[in-house]
């Protein structure tokens, strides 16, 4: 059938994000740095997407489709976990003066690969890229690495890395990122995190203060950049 639907210019998109977030079927997806119409099924064609971007990116066209489908959208919103909600993770505990440990998490979701570039909270933010393992060997990790940052988390040995550079290269070129820090585990395949992301830093182009800190697996810190320097 020949219906209205929006159209997305790849050469205008500027990789915001703002389009993703403002599209409450999930029509729209970030996909190599570009917002991407995922399935004609899911766009009603109403373009509450458009007065979002910045650059003029989108537009209502009219064209050869499949019908706007609200069942595909329902089910597709209940397919996706309440977890991956990208939010502000608030504790009063972390300004008052405790003898009990307080965690200094301060964003969710933290897996790397569930992260939306476009979340608020990395606006001018100190990214920490650690290894899944190193929360568990660090005994201050919350402390050391985490307070004062936004999360972001993954194992190189068992995922695909080749994702998570994509991703951490959408999040550094739509963001003003302060800072990185990369905390990894001493082990050889744990390496591939550092790699990872100094790809993603320098495919970005910018000139970011980095940090890494390799931790054993009794705990003890074998090598720790203590001033940030680019990379």
């Amino acid at each position: 059938m020949i219906r209205k639907i929006i159209s997305i210019n790849e050469e205008l998109c500027n990789g915001c994000g703002q389009c993703i977030t403002a599209c409450h079927e999930g029509a729209i997806a970030m996909v190599a740095g570009k917002a991407k119409l995922i399935k004609d099924e899911y766009c009603d064609g109403l373009g509450d997407c458009l007065p979002r971007c910045p650059v003029g990116a989108i537009s209502i066209i009219e064209r050869e489709s499949k019908p706007f489908d609200i069942k595909m959208v329902k089910e597709k919103k209940l397919c996706v976990c309440p977890g991956m909600s990208a939010r502000r993770v608030g504790n009063e505990k972390k300004t008052t003066i405790s003898e009990e440990p307080v965690s200094q998490l301060s964003n969710w979701p933290i897996q790397l690969m569930l992260a939306n570039p476009a979340a608020t909270y990395f606006d001018a933010a100190h990214v920490l890229v650690a290894a899944d393992c190193t929360a568990f060997a660090a005994g201050d990790f919350h402390n050391e690495y985490l307070k004062g940052r936004i999360a972001l988390i993954g194992c190189p040995k068992l995922d695909d890395t080749s994702l998570y550079e994509e991703k951490l290269f959408e999040i550094l070129a739509v963001n003003e990122i302060k800072s990185v820090t990369v905390v990894r585990m001493t082990v050889p395949c744990c390496g591939g995190i550092s790699r990872i992301v100094r790809n993603a830093m320098k495919r970005s182009g910018k000139d970011i203060p980095y940090r890494e800190a390799a931790i054993e697996t009794d705990g003890e810190v074998r090598n720790n950049q203590g001033k940030e320097g680019s990379i």
